[in-house]
Formats: C-alpha cells, sequence, structure tokens
C-alpha cells in the first residue's frame, strides 16, 4: 500500500517581472486551503491525503494548476470553491473532477 492514498501537488512557483503565474493566481492560498480542509476532514497524513508546495511545473499558462498522484490527474482552477470540488469529488469520493481536468 502506498504511503498515502492521494499526494497533492499545487504549484506555488512566484515568476519574475509580473509573468503569469500559479503563486499570483492563488496557489498559495489554495495550498494552505486544502491542508486545512484535509486536517479538518481527518484525511491528512499516513494512509489518506497529503497536500504540497510543488515549484513550476512549466503549464503556467493553464494556471494555476496541481496535479493529484498517484493517478497523474493534472487540474486547473479559479479559486477555493474549485479546489474544494476537486477535494470532495477526487480526494473523498475518488471521481475525477472533468471541468477542471488537463490533459495530462
Amino acid at each position: 500500500m502506498a504511503y498515502y492514498k492521494y499526494h497533492v501537488f499545487v504549484c506555488t512557483n512566484q515568476r519574475d517581472e509580473g509573468r503569469q503565474c500559479c503563486a499570483s493566481s492563488g496557489g498559495g492560498s489554495v495550498r494552505d486551503y486544502l491542508k486545512d480542509r484535509t486536517k479538518a476532514l481527518g484525511m491528512a497524513g499516513p494512509g489518506g491525503v497529503r497536500i504540497n508546495s510543488a515549484g513550476c511545473f512549466g503549464r503556467c499558462g493553464e494556471g494555476p494548476v496541481m496535479v493529484v498522484y498517484p493517478d497523474a490527474v493534472w487540474y486547473s482552477y479559479a479559486g477555493e470553491a474549485d479546489a474544494e470540488e476537486i477535494l470532495q469529488e477526487h480526494l473523498v469520493n475518488g471521481r475525477i473532477v472533468e471541468r477542471l481536468k488537463l490533459p495530462g
């Protein structure tokens, strides 16, 4: 069995000179939101869900971006409401949120 059921990497990369990036699109606040929510739901930790910051995925034009492993599902989101939908549908119920999914 895997150490975590799901490992979520949320890009929080900051780019120079005002170029589009996940940090300026709310990546850090969404990472914090997901960390708080998974803890509140008792999902955080071994056997459950791990939320981590990630550096640049090179998909800045599609951002903000996160990826859920082991499923290798890439998502773009617009804020906490979309992050909550990913949490409830994918991390709780195991269903991919097709409307937010990016090509892998």
